[in-house]
């Protein structure tokens, strides 16, 4: 064991989640890189076309990839705090929650149960009362889209008091 309290095979090992996240970044390169290949078909008479930024975009990508495999192996990322878990899980249902409803209650109910629940999840846990508020606000987005900006978007059996 060192002074730190590590063992000498812990501070060798690289940082996981920091390799995971360089993988990430490397992920969404290629695949930028891969939609770019598509473009660049479209050539004009200027070199500079619809593939020019995505293509930069990629490339820092890869470097940021680079700089966090390296960081990783080094071990110079913080130590992190312990995760929460529920409140995660809250947002995520929320999410779920709104996607499941969206069709059927529409669009004020919907995005009343994911404000709600996000709410929840940042400790605010009367949901008699952030259930109501978040409708009553989705309510009003929903009545600014569609009667004010006239577009369109799904619309429940509450919407449809409005209509």
């Amino acid at each position: 064991m060192s002074e730190t309290g590590r063992s000498s095979t812990e501070t060798r090992r690289p940082d996981g989640a920091a390799l995971v996240i360089a993988l990430v970044l490397a992920g969404l390169a290629a695949l930028i890189f891969w939609d770019v290949a598509r473009l660049s078909e479209v050539v004009g008479y200027s070199p500079v076309g619809p593939a020019t930024v995505p293509k930069w975009i990629a490339f820092g990508l890869i470097g940021l990839s680079i700089w966090t495999a390296v960081a990783a192996f080094r071990r110079d990322f913080p130590e992190r705090e312990h995760q929460e878990v529920a409140p995660v899980l809250w947002v995520i249902g929320g999410l779920a929650g709104q996607m499941l409803f969206l069709k059927t209650l529409g669009f004020s109910i919907a995005t009343g149960v994911l404000f709600a629940a996000t709410a929840y999840a940042f400790g605010k846990r009367q949901l008699w009362i952030t259930l109501p508020v978040g409708i009553v606000l989705s309510l009003f987005v929903w009545l600014v889209f569609a009667l004010l900006l006239q577009l369109s978007l799904p619309a429940g059996p509450l919407e449809h008091l409005f209509l």
